[in-house]
């Protein structure tokens, strides 16, 4: 989180000031909303390593947070493949996952497979 925090410029202290994170909502420090989508969004540069880039379009909503420290689990599965004029496109459900299974991001995914 605090690499993240200084790549990104986001020094936000709910995710970096312990104090100032105990008295919040949350209790404690959260991880960057965009750090969790930046695994995802990995998992599908690694995935499509030739289209994602060039042609990958996202829709995502931040459903719960991730607590600084937390293991998440990222995940993705191709739930649909039309034919356009432009080529193959899938459509993929992408997330990311806390340990206890509640999803911290969720949406779709789509990338063209040609």
């Amino acid at each position: 989180v605090n690499s993240y925090a200084e790549a990104s410029g986001d020094h936000n202290p709910i995710h970096l000031d312990a104090a100032y994170a105990a008295s919040t909502q949350f209790g404690t420090r959260i991880a960057h909303g965009m750090l969790s989508l930046a695994l995802v969004t990995e998992m599908l540069a690694i995935d499509f390593p030739k289209t994602w880039h060039s042609g990958g379009n996202l829709k995502v909503r931040f459903s719960a947070p991730v607590i600084s420290g937390e293991t998440v689990k990222i995940y993705g599965e191709i739930i649909d493949i039309t034919r356009t004029n432009l080529g193959l496109i899938a459509t993929c459900s992408i997330g990311c996952k806390k340990p206890d299974g509640t999803n911290a991001v969720v949406g779709q995914a789509t990338v063209p497979l040609e």
